[in-house]
């Protein structure tokens, strides 16, 4: 999905890799509690806390769709090696026409209804409830993301970053079906693994970057305790209700960022379901520089990208004569 940000060394953006990884440690979950049940000691030696919780606010995207940038704000510019979330809502004629991205990777989870993607390589296909595509685009891809059907169409969409030396790799899918999106349920809490591992269950997902993806829905009074690698960053999006996570409380459409440990220990004290997003993954410390739907690492890369695009060069050959149907 397109940026509305075209300043260099920012990474306010709109939007299957070689090596399978295994997140060391498991999930705990309790699925009942007192109301001083989350002040208990979890089972971390060093449990992660909310260092800073931004609302992500509305703004226009592509066009005619609106999103909630939790990610590549003016508060969050961006979280290594996450560069950019957007919680979307789009119905139609709004969409997100033909646009190219070079550099790094794009998630897209719909939580209701429909997207149809097309890109100038001939690949298409629609992304309907709790599917997932996993995007790399690469040296370059040009496509466009319309609504299937009338609206709400919504989901989420998480940019992540590629190391300097994969970020001209030739561009590739993984789209999961709902259906074939690992699941797992216990004492209360469920969580789908788009990526990584959760509650003794693996997504078939293979990042490129290292990363988990974990969407959770915890049931009244239900607790849940996740281990994150101690060298990732992480953070969490609340898709609705609120609950407690660490000691901080959250409430829906909140981004959450995690400070340093070993897990997150999240409690639901409401009286309706908590449902979120963990993601974490392992930083690249690598510089940023981005125009628009290319994020490179020097501003010569990003130059070089810009000229690749208009003169049809180096990985975008189709972009001239392409068009979307």
């Amino acid at each position: 999905m397109k940026a509305i940000s075209t300043a260099p060394h920012t990474t306010s953006l709109f939007r299957i890799a070689t090596n399978r990884f295994k997140i060391p440690g498991p999930s705990f979950i309790r699925s009942t509690m007192s109301d001083s049940d989350h002040q208990s000691l979890p089972p971390f030696s060093s449990p992660r806390m909310v260092v800073k919780k931004v609302l992500a606010k509305t703004q226009h995207e592509g066009d005619g769709a609106v999103a909630r940038r939790a990610i590549g704000s003016r508060e969050l510019r961006n979280l290594d090696p996450f560069l950019m979330l957007d919680h979307f809502s789009v119905s139609p004629p709004a969409g997100f026409p033909d646009h190219p991205h070079r550099g790094f990777e794009t998630v897209t989870y719909m939580l209701q209804g429909a997207i149809t993607h097309q890109d100038f390589a001939g690949h298409r296909g629609t992304i309907r409830t709790g599917d997932v595509q996993w995007m790399t685009a690469g040296r370059g891809i040009v496509h466009s993301e319309m609504p299937e059907g009338e609206g709400p169409n919504t989901g989420l969409q998480l940019w992540i970053n590629l190391a300097q030396k994969d970020k001209m790799i030739e561009p590739r899918y993984q789209e999961l079906l709902s259906k074939d999106i690992t699941r797992a349920e216990k004492d209360g809490v469920d969580v789908r693994v788009v990526a990584g591992e959760a509650l003794g269950v693996s997504s078939p997902v293979y990042t490129r970057t290292p990363a988990m993806f974990l969407d959770f829905v915890l049931k009244p009074r239900a607790q849940l305790h996740h281990c994150i690698p101690e060298t990732w960053t992480s953070f969490v999006y609340v898709i609705e209700g609120e609950g407690v996570f660490g000691s901080t409380h959250s409430s829906a459409h909140h981004v959450l960022v995690l400070g340093p440990g070993d897990g997150l220990s999240v409690c639901n004290k409401s009286s309706e379901p908590l449902r979120f997003v963990l993601a974490a993954g392992q930083p690249l410390n690598e510089p940023v520089v981005s125009h628009g739907p290319f994020v490179m690492n020097t501003q010569e890369e990003i130059y070089q990208t810009i000229q690749d695009y208009h003169h049809g060069m180096n990985g975008f050959e189709m972009a001239k004569t392409w068009r979307s149907q």
